[in-house]
């Protein structure tokens, strides 16, 4: 039996010398190592080996079929290796004009999130993040949302578990900002916010600007000065702005920024930008409410502040004239190429 395996070794090895073919060296393997083949014919005879030898016969009948299988494996990775270099060398005209490569752009969304923090930073912000899974003291209590407080059902909350939620907006980096730290505070917080709610308009992930400023004797007037000019920066000079009482439970007073419609002007009743309104809500903002300031440790009889929070996508559809949110986030080289 020894000479038998080892005379089928030495033919099986020359075969696969001689083919090249990946079908050919498939063929040579179920002949040899088939249920059929060769190799199987010769472990019959095993039992006609005695048993003293039959350990030492079935350790070389298992070698030799390891080695039969290693040979077929370099066969037919070398025979696929000359077929993709004979493909590769019909298919490739190097007389053909090149072609270039797509570019990538940065994202809309991104690059309206790094005009406005550029204008703000040019007003002496800095920039601050803060963690996109927040615990339900940052997210909502310290910026005087009660347990018990309605305007919680306003903010259609994902909840993680526990008292874990992803953050519905990025005023929580406004609590922890203060937490550690002293006035005077010139702070923005961009990053993305999630809340419970998906149509044209609303995405359940989406993007913020938070901003704040802390320091002796901030007035409304400081609010609608920087707002105004922040505005007119991104949407344009002359931009007029308005500011309406409102409700936040973080700020008091609180207020509505608009800013005047740039399609019609407010002269054109059927207008589909601001339904003839002449005006487009841009943000929220107001004055630091004395409560917040408490739950950081400030003196609100020493300090006073404000804040506002505006949505990067809105701002982006309003000044790319996009009417559907979820065009952001469909990934449609079509679309981000406009940008």
């Amino acid at each position: 039996m020894k000479e038998a395996l080892e005379e089928l070794r030495a033919r099986a090895f020359a075969h696969l010398a001689e083919e090249r073919d990946e079908a050919a060296i498939e063929a040579l393997r179920t002949q040899y190592l088939g249920r059929k083949g060769e190799l199987t014919t010769v472990m019959r005879q095993m039992r006609e080996v005695a048993a003293e030898q039959r350990p030492a016969m079935g350790a070389l009948l298992n070698q030799v079929k390891d080695e039969i299988e290693a040979r077929i494996g370099d066969a037919l990775a070398a025979a696929r290796a000359r077929v993709r270099a004979t493909r590769s060398a019909e298919h490739i005209d190097i007389t053909e004009p090149g072609r270039r490569p797509v570019l990538g752009r940065l994202h809309p969304l991104m690059q309206t999130m790094e005009e406005i923090v550029d204008v703000f930073r040019n007003l002496g912000f800095s920039v601050a993040e803060g963690p996109e899974i927040e615990d339900d003291y940052h997210n909502f209590e310290a910026l005087n949302f009660p347990a018990d407080h309605p305007a919680r059902d306003m903010q259609d909350t994902l909840f993680v578990g526990g008292d874990l939620v992803l953050r519905t907006h990025t005023s929580p980096v406004q609590i922890r900002v203060m937490e550690s730290q002293r006035p005077p505070l010139r702070v923005i917080a961009p990053g993305a916010t999630y809340r419970h709610d998906s149509d044209t308009t609303h995405s359940p992930m989406f993007h913020q600007v938070e901003g704040f400023m802390v320091d002796k004797r901030v007035t409304l007037g400081d609010l609608k000065g920087v707002l105004t000019y922040a505005l007119q920066q991104v949407f344009g000079a002359g931009t007029a702005v308005r500011i309406r009482p409102s409700f936040f439970p973080f700020t008091e007073p609180s207020a509505e920024v608009d800013i005047g419609c740039f399609n019609c002007g407010g002269h054109e009743r059927g207008c589909r930008i601001c339904k003839g309104s002449g005006w487009l809500e841009i943000l929220g903002a107001g004055m630091i409410d004395p409560n917040v300031f408490r739950a950081v440790g400030y003196d609100p009889e020493e300090v006073s502040g404000f804040a506002f929070g505006m949505g990067i996508e809105r701002i982006a559809m309003l000044k790319y004239r996009i009417d559907d949110i979820r065009l952001f986030f469909a990934n449609d080289v079509r679309f981000l190429s406009q940008f």
